[in-house]
């Protein structure tokens, strides 16, 4: 994909990180509320309207095994239609259970643990651009490239912004596009 194949505001989803440093390993009892409450909320993520994909580690019904942010940190990666999707998930589900007791299982996070960016419909994002957008973030503030719920950012302003940035960085060599978003598999929602 080239960044001449950014998403436009008709043709992009949302995707999203967060990342949570665990106060203890998974397989603690002070940890088995949060685990159990693991495939409910999964679920209704995956039932919710907007959904379009979710990151699950091979062979798992969740990605908590993944641990690509170091072995105390687990992480969360999605897809959306659109970001009232995601927020409706978030805020006004169940899932909103989990992210009243949080402090229960997770440390407390200084710097930011959740970004937000655009992908071209029909693409998922590489775990590693989900920690390069997030480290951006960390790095530079907000963007249309890396931004938050509270910093948001259409996906025709993300548009805009990475090709003023590819206009900038002519005629050197292109930077990959969508942060090496990766086609998804025929037949629409990839495996979860």
């Amino acid at each position: 994909m080239t960044r001449s194949d950014a998403p436009s505001a008709q043709s992009a989803h949302l995707a999203q990180l967060n990342v949570a440093t665990l106060r203890h390993p998974l397989d603690d009892p002070r940890m088995a509320p949060f685990v159990e409450m693991l495939e409910p909320v999964n679920a209704a993520a995956d039932g919710t309207p907007g959904f379009v994909w979710r990151l699950v580690d091979e062979g798992a019904a969740d990605a908590t095994e993944l641990r690509p942010a170091g072995e105390d940190v687990i992480v969360n990666l999605t897809v959306w239609e659109t970001q009232e999707a995601l927020w409706d998930f978030t805020y006004r589900s169940g899932h909103l259970e989990v992210m009243r007791r949080r402090r229960e299982w997770f440390e407390r996070h200084v710097e930011a643990h959740l970004v937000l960016w655009w992908v071209p419909a029909g693409c998922l994002p590489t775990v590693g651009e989900a920690l390069e957008r997030l480290a951006d973030l960390r790095a530079n503030g907000p963007s249309p490239r890396a931004f938050t719920f509270t910093s948001s950012h259409t996906a025709a302003e993300a548009a805009a912004y990475l090709r003023s940035r590819e206009l900038r960085a002519a005629p050197s060599a292109p930077e990959p596009s969508a942060g090496n978003a990766r086609p998804m598999p025929a037949g629409g929602a990839a495996a979860r």
